[in-house]
């Protein structure tokens, strides 16, 4: 059996009398890839920051990696990493400067170049971050997260506005990550996105779970209800076509 690595027991989150989250449970299992998925105002954004220990939660408990959310939250922010949005950088500084920041204020030794090769950037060392393109920003992104070595990476939505090929060369990023064993949270409005990256997958909606499994089960209850698409899906979708006929490489995205 998989190590439990987050567990959420009975979460509520109240903002007066409105009710954002509504009394859920679910665990995260170590090196996996969970997806919290939902609409706008399902209470998901919410429910993350407060394992991220950015909100405070109304009640319920909240365990990672074995340490209580309640009486150690400054050893939960340790192990874990958290994408920033794009004003999170400072504009003067190159790539090769903002990981040195970043990896002071982490106290940690970190050589700037290696983590830019993992992120296929370093023919951009000298650049700064508003000289970047959309997909170059969200892998820099994603390799700020690593530099405090985390147990746990967070990242909402991290290929929203991208093109097909950036899309993809972002999803082979989170497999690797993945593959050497850091646990991967994610939201993503993209249901290709959640099918081809997540392992298991919550689904919220009103401040509620209202599923919870992998992709591939949730698409055969589904099935198993008689459920058919109106139009017969072929073995390939246009997005396939596009990254067959333009190429998969790295490009300026």
């Amino acid at each position: 059996m998989n190590n439990i690595i987050i567990s959420v027991k009975n979460l509520v989150k109240n903002y007066g009398n409105f009710n954002a989250v509504k009394n859920i449970s679910f665990d995260v299992y170590e090196g996996e890839i969970f997806g919290l998925l939902g609409p706008n105002g399902a209470g998901k954004s919410t429910t993350l920051e407060i394992i991220e220990t950015l909100r405070d939660k109304t009640s319920g408990e909240i365990i990672v990696d074995g340490i209580n959310l309640d009486t150690n939250p400054g050893a939960i922010k340790k192990i874990i990493g958290v994408q920033l949005q794009t004003s999170g950088f400072y504009p003067g500084l190159n790539l090769m400067e903002l990981i040195q920041l970043f990896a002071g204020l982490y106290n940690q030794k970190v050589e700037p170049m290696e983590f830019l090769k993992l992120v296929n950037l370093e023919d951009k060392a000298k650049n700064k971050f508003k000289e970047l393109s959309g997909g170059q920003k969200q892998r820099f992104s994603i390799a700020t997260t690593l530099i405090n070595k985390p147990k746990i990476i967070f990242l909402d939505e991290p290929t929203t506005g991208l093109d097909p090929q950036a899309r993809r060369n972002l999803w082979d990023l989170i497999k690797d990550i993945k593959r050497k064993g850091t646990t991967v949270i994610i939201t993503t409005h993209y249901m290709d996105e959640a099918e081809q990256l997540c392992d298991r997958i919550a689904i919220m909606d009103e401040g509620k779970i209202i599923s919870l499994n992998s992709p591939d089960k949730m698409i055969d209850e589904l099935v198993a209800t008689g459920f058919e698409r109106p139009k017969q899906v072929k073995l390939a979708n246009l997005e396939d076509v596009f990254i067959h006929l333009t190429g998969k490489d790295l490009r300026e995205s």
